[in-house]
């Protein structure tokens, strides 16, 4: 059985305050059928790592170089030297924000595999795109683009709307699942037993009134968490209902 996942990330938000916040109440978050992983601003993760031991941490991006004359840019080996064991890549805001192609998350997916780090891939559609009928097409595209020299088997995929990020909007249950099945069907067709075992996880608005619902679905193995991830009991509530599943 797939264990559970629930990844927080915190975006350009959060403090050490805040990371000591959640170390305090880490074994509440974290068991064994559910793992939840902080990713807060990249400053933080050294200290974070040396002050709480116990928290699985992850980044927000990195760099698709390893070294190199790319001022500001952080490479995977860095990230896991100072305690990361995730990397989000292909993020919408960083697609749509700062032109991120599906060729250069390829390249971060890869990039962040050979320095030993779990590449979390988003993937989703845009609000115009679903109304288009593209929904699809254009995750298919995605995956096939993004992945196209990834090992299947070291990786998760979040499924995140764009028209549901930071927008108070929610894919339902079904919408999800539907798109959830479409992913796992996908790596099906390249791997099967990677299929059943890779972990799918939803995120766009997702809060403690919507989580559970969402989480029961059988393809929805998790969430990754904006907004309700700044708010302890808010994030404990979604990682309660993973846990329930």
């Amino acid at each position: 059985m797939r264990q559970n996942l629930v990844i927080a990330n915190w975006k350009l938000n959060g403090s050490m305050e805040l990371v000591h916040e959640f170390a305090q109440s880490w074994d509440a978050l974290d068991n064994s059928n559910t793992e939840a992983v902080l990713c807060p601003p990249a400053v933080f993760l050294a200290k974070a790592k040396e002050a709480y031991p116990q928290l699985t941490l992850g980044a927000q991006t990195s760099s698709a170089h390893t070294e190199g004359a790319f001022t500001g840019e952080l490479a995977a080996s860095m990230l896991a030297a100072v305690g990361a064991q995730y990397v989000l890549v292909g993020h919408s805001e960083r697609r749509a924000l700062f032109g991120e192609s599906n060729s250069i998350i390829a390249e971060k997916v890869v990039a962040a595999q050979q320095a030993g780090i779990i590449p979390v891939l988003c993937v989703g559609e845009t609000a115009d795109e679903r109304s288009e009928q593209r929904t699809e097409e254009v995750i298919l595209q995605q995956l096939e683009q993004s992945l196209v020299s990834a090992d299947l088997a070291r990786l998760v995929i979040a499924y995140e709307p764009v028209w549901a990020i930071g927008t108070g909007l929610t894919a339902s249950p079904e919408q999800a699942q539907e798109i959830h099945k479409l992913i796992r069907g996908w790596v099906a067709q390249k791997n099967a037993t990677v299929a059943e075992n890779i972990q799918l996880l939803y995120g766009g608005s997702v809060k403690p009134a919507n989580a559970a619902e969402l989480f029961q679905q059988p393809d929805i193995d998790g969430g990754l968490i904006g907004g309700a991830s700044l708010k302890l009991e808010q994030f404990q509530a979604i990682c309660m209902a993973a846990q329930d599943k």
